[in-house]
């Protein structure tokens, strides 16, 4: 079982150059007496113990479907760390005074890393301490040549997208993320999982496995029932639904490994799912971003980011009630068996 790592009490956090960790603190004490949360893993980096944590809401039930949002994979892409957040203080602030929602969160549990790379993200930089981009560190392969340097390389680690030492462990954010899915999503008949980046395109995305390989997927059917749901209730919506192979393909991808992992028990549904917010669209904005090493990922102007944490909010809400109503959306196998079809024709027309 995934056992809490305590943290140093005698060092100072790093709340001036991560205000984030400061207010994941504020959010942890707002929440007392209803989120449950455990510090799964810690990086030391210079005089500081900076802490991975997990933060819990919701029903207690192992067997209740649940719902993880991961964010600050990518230590530069501190937006998706601030859209959880955001989603967050939103609960906590509704559940003083919402029954309806008090009702749903009895039936869903929802968990959050916030802040998976806290290191990285002190540093300002993509990778963790070490050097290691997390989101290419899985012990698996492409099954087709990615592309160069981007899909993920053992060069070392003064190049991007290194993937760390061959035949090495798991970094230890990758590692304290994939044992918490496996422990408390996998196990599961229906989880969910929403991943938060930036830095691809003008268009949010919301891209689904594989990564490391053009084949269709098993929950095909499922992923395009979620999907047509989504169009269905935000019919305005503006995110481009698609394999993560449509735009490159990856080694070590950590939700490819989460997600063969989870078909070891075909019976149980885990549908992983990562938001790709189109940060081209900020700095077509403002072209002066791109001077910035931030800027390249995260909105800069005040009303854009407000903006941003807005726009997701939604979509973070509709997977809630979702996995909360398993029983009807996973209701029939025609209905699955006619949404894969209909997704291979989407996805998948000109050939694997």
């Amino acid at each position: 079982m995934l056992e809490p790592c305590p943290a140093p009490t005698a060092m100072r956090l790093p709340y001036d150059h991560l205000p984030e960790l400061a207010q994941l603190e504020r959010l942890i004490k707002l929440g007392a007496g209803r989120l449950h949360v455990r510090t799964v893993t810690g990086v030391e980096l210079k005089s500081y113990h900076l802490p991975v944590q997990l933060l819990s809401l919701g029903s207690t039930d192992p067997a209740a479907p649940a719902v993880g949002f991961f964010g600050g994979v990518h230590g530069l892409e501190r937006i998706g760390t601030q859209v959880l957040l955001a989603f967050i203080h939103n609960l906590l602030m509704r559940l003083q005074w919402d029954p309806l929602l008090e009702h749903q969160l009895s039936q869903v549990r929802l968990l959050f890393m916030p802040l998976v790379n806290p290191g990285g993200m002190l540093r300002r930089q993509r990778a963790n301490p070490h050097g290691v981009d997390l989101m290419r560190n899985a012990p698996l392969d492409a099954h087709e040549r990615p592309a160069w340097l981007l899909g993920g390389h053992r060069l070392g680690r003064w190049l991007p997208w290194y993937r760390g030492p061959a035949e090495a462990e798991m970094q230890a954010e990758s590692a304290a993320l994939c044992q918490v899915v496996e422990e408390e999503l996998l196990s599961r008949p229906l989880s969910i999982a929403l991943d938060c980046h930036s830095g691809f395109g003008l268009r949010d995305r919301i891209w689904f496995p594989l990564a490391g390989s053009r084949r269709p997927i098993d929950i095909l059917g499922e992923i395009y029932t979620l999907k047509t749901l989504f169009d269905q209730a935000y019919p305005h919506h503006r995110y481009v639904f698609e394999p993560q192979s449509h735009q490159y393909l990856t080694h070590g991808d950590l939700w490819d490994h989460l997600y063969l992992q989870s078909r070891q028990h075909p019976e149980r549904l885990f549908l992983p799912l990562t938001l790709e917010m189109g940060s081209w669209n900020w700095v077509k904005k403002n072209p002066r971003q791109l001077f910035s090493r931030l800027g390249m990922f995260n909105p800069v102007a005040p009303h854009r980011q407000q903006r941003t944490m807005r726009t997701h909010l939604a979509f973070m809400e509709f997977l809630t009630r979702l996995a909360a109503s398993e029983q009807r959306w996973l209701a029939g196998r025609q209905r699955s068996a006619r949404h894969r079809m209909d997704a291979m024709q989407l996805w998948y027309r000109n050939g694997c």
